[in-house]
């Protein structure tokens, strides 16, 4: 939603062309956060893949959805002022990628290399759906302001990253749990007979 709709909300907000300093350089609001944008998020993905082999999928995925909240929030909150809008959509864009690394990992962790191709290209197609939310973001910020959209927006990160810890991360650990729980047995009636 956020990589759509970042002008019109820097527009409607009165804040796209206001001179941001940082760093040395000098740029309006808007053309500043696409440039930290686009590095943000280029660094995010490897980052959080690293992030997600050291301490797992399902809490790396929290902190990213809880941190995109908490972007979300502070945009709705501080937006109109133009270094926070510039510095928290960096933020938010560097948590954004995130799926692309952790959502295969997680899915081939969980599911093995067979149909990995196949089960990575359904997760892909989420990025397609999601599109659909751009033109309803639109009508949400037409009909009620860009406060009613990051209302939706907390709300749903914020939902994602419970979800992760508190359903995934259970859910797979009994999935996987229970594909080893045959394989063990077959290993010690091997052993017995």
């Amino acid at each position: 939603m956020t990589a759509a709709q970042i002008a019109p909300i820097a527009h409607d907000y009165k804040i796209a062309n206001e001179p941001v300093s940082m760093l040395g350089v000098q740029m309006a609001a808007l053309t500043f956060a696409i440039s930290l944008d686009r590095i943000f998020d280029g660094f995010g993905r490897p980052f959080f893949g690293w992030v997600s082999d050291n301490i797992g999928r399902e809490h790396t995925m929290f902190i990213a959805f809880g941190t995109a909240a908490l972007m979300l929030l502070t945009l709705s909150v501080y937006g109109h002022n133009p270094i926070v809008f510039v510095l928290a959509t960096a933020v938010y864009f560097g948590v954004f990628g995130e799926i692309y690394s952790l959502f295969p990992a997680t899915s081939g962790d969980t599911f093995g290399v067979k149909f990995a191709t196949t089960n990575n290209g359904m997760l892909y197609t989420a990025k397609g759906t999601a599109s659909l939310l751009v033109p309803l973001a639109s009508i949400v910020a037409a009909k009620y302001g860009w406060q009613a959209v990051f209302v939706i927006a907390v709300a749903l990160n914020a939902t994602a990253a419970l979800l992760a810890v508190f359903v995934i991360k259970p859910m797979r650990r009994a999935f996987i749990l229970g594909g080893e729980a045959p394989v063990a047995a077959t290993a010690q009636d091997a052993r017995t007979a």
